[in-house]
């Protein structure tokens, strides 16, 4: 059987590279809006950042969404994406334990 290949993507906070899954996409549409992509598969200009709430305060102290898209953010964009990784990160970590 034929191994799948795993699409990778780039954390833009510590660079590293990991799978796809890992990874929540920010993507800024033509009109210059930022949101979270739940699907991954919004149009737009997209950027990558794990789930990890660390990973989300650190965006958030150092704005890298602002210098990924050269656009003015709002921090309570910032404040719904810490609590929405929170969220992810809570339920990632209930699910991985009970297999």
């Amino acid at each position: 059987m034929k191994k799948r290949k795993i699409p990778m993507r780039k954390d833009i906070v510590s660079g590293e590279m990991a799978p796809k899954k890992e990874l929540v996409r920010i993507v800024r549409d033509s009109e210059g809006n930022v949101a979270i992509d739940e699907t991954g598969k919004k149009s737009g200009r997209g950027a990558y950042i794990s789930i990890n709430v660390d990973s989300a305060r650190k965006a958030k102290a150092e704005r890298v969404f602002e210098k990924a898209f050269s656009a003015k953010i709002e921090d309570s964009f910032y404040d719904d994406l810490i609590s929405y990784i929170d969220h992810k990160q809570a339920r990632k970590e209930l699910f991985e334990d009970g297999q």
